[in-house]
């Protein structure tokens, strides 16, 4: 049976990155289309939210620009390339409103995006596959587990993309016959730290394969992952990165912010928001990103809380090489299930919080009844954010200024960071 085929004209672009038009009264969402399109699609599927339906052509063109890279369409790492600057802004930045508006928020202040370059993602995690030819190494294919083997990516950082052909020679070494595995990179100050996982534990073959490429791609360190297991290969150097003056050790395949330009522009927007800060907790704190920031800005204790213990760890260890013993502590703790209660927070005047992306439930009703006196929200997910939001106002905090950072250039993701105080 052959899938309808509609014509339609696009008023937004939903917060998945796929544009929104109706047709008769219903609701259809087009990937790679921009606001003011006409397009003909063909329907695909029906959910609960509309129909889903596959872009066939553009009738006639909207906000739209030429996307920069050759892959875009088919590799699902970038979703937006293809909408004008200000497009791409109005977008970002309506998701935001949007989500506000939802839980009752009424014309917050929100600053204009901090747009951030191309060439700076300093974290990716490719997948390999091995196939007569060769072997392939790229992102998949959206919502597809095809790969598309990646030829060039205006996203990431160049060192990171330079390792791209050699993990193709790699591939074909370490993966058997029709075998698939994945490589992590990050880009530290000390150089890449990279993670290959593998369908099995390899063997001396295999690890002399990763020895050899740990040294030609001058490599801070390699590690090997089958299942839960974790294997070193090489450290020739301590994977390090540099927060706020503070040399911190990378614990294997850990978080890290998307780019040091990232780091920065959310560093600063945290530091302008903290004020006269001096006891702060900094909440799902990772390897300390705000923890140093706030503690350079002149707080006289910062106590950083993540649920990662090498995280926390490697927190500790900076802290003390750094000269910041008692100013700066650690604790590894989970907040969702055991958030700091009420009578712990009350020993601070100021928390930071930066969750994943399901936000901070739990810990945002205890903040709601506290007597912390100023919260600085960093969030990746409006959604959430929002919903959080609205229990702290609800508590007796009043929202101030939101400062977005396009941390994550072309893709449906907006980071933020919002200001709440008492009163």
């Amino acid at each position: 049976m052959t899938s309808p085929v509609i014509d339609l004209d696009i008023d937004s672009v939903g917060v998945r990155g796929d544009g929104i038009g109706t047709n008769d009264g219903a609701r259809f969402f087009v990937p790679f289309t921009a606001s003011g399109d006409r397009v003909r699609a063909r329907i695909e599927s029906k959910t609960a939210e509309g129909s889903r339906a596959a872009l066939m052509a553009v009738l006639r063109p909207g906000a739209r620009a030429q996307p920069v890279c050759r892959h875009f369409g088919e590799c699902g790492g970038c979703a937006l390339q293809h909408l004008s600057d200000d497009a791409y802004a109005g977008a970002k930045l309506g998701w935001l409103e949007g989500a506000l508006a939802r839980q009752g928020f009424d014309a917050p202040e929100i600053a204009p995006l901090i747009r951030l370059k191309p060439g700076t993602r300093r974290r990716a995690r490719w997948a390999l596959a091995r196939n007569g030819a060769g072997a392939e190494v790229g992102f998949h294919v959206r919502q597809s587990h095809r790969i598309v083997d990646m030829r060039e990516c205006p996203v990431l950082h160049p060192a990171l993309f330079a390792l791209v052909e050699p993990l193709r020679r790699l591939a074909s070494s370490v993966l058997p016959a029709g075998g698939k595995g994945a490589a992590t990179a990050t880009l530290g100050d000390s150089g890449i730290d990279l993670l290959i996982d593998l369908p099995d534990i390899p063997g001396l073959a295999e690890l002399e394969a990763l020895a050899a490429f740990a040294e030609s791609a001058d490599l801070a360190r390699l590690s090997w992952r089958a299942g839960k297991e974790i294997g070193p290969v090489a450290e020739r150097r301590k994977p390090t990165v540099i927060l706020s003056g503070v040399t911190v050790d990378l614990p294997a395949d850990s978080f890290l912010q998307a780019s040091a330009e990232a780091d920065a522009a959310l560093d600063g927007a945290v530091t302008a928001m903290l004020g006269d800060a001096r006891k702060i907790v900094d909440l799902y704190a990772g390897l300390g990103t705000f923890t140093f920031a706030a503690a350079s800005a002149g707080a006289t204790r910062v106590h950083a809380v993540e649920l990662s213990a090498a995280s926390s760890r490697a927190v500790m260890q900076a802290a003390t090489r750094a000269g910041l013993s008692g100013k700066v502590t650690a604790e590894t703790r989970d907040l969702d299930e055991r958030p700091l209660s009420i009578e712990e927070l009350s020993g601070f005047d100021t928390a930071i919080f930066d969750p994943p992306r399901a936000g901070a439930l739990a810990q945002s009703r205890n903040l709601a009844r506290s007597t912390v006196a100023r919260i600085v929200a960093v969030s990746c997910n409006p959604a959430t954010f929002a919903r959080d939001a609205r229990m702290l106002v609800d508590g007796g905090y009043r929202l101030g200024p939101i400062q977005s950072v396009d941390s994550f250039i072309w893709s449906p993701h907006l980071e933020l960071v919002a200001r709440f105080e008492r009163g």
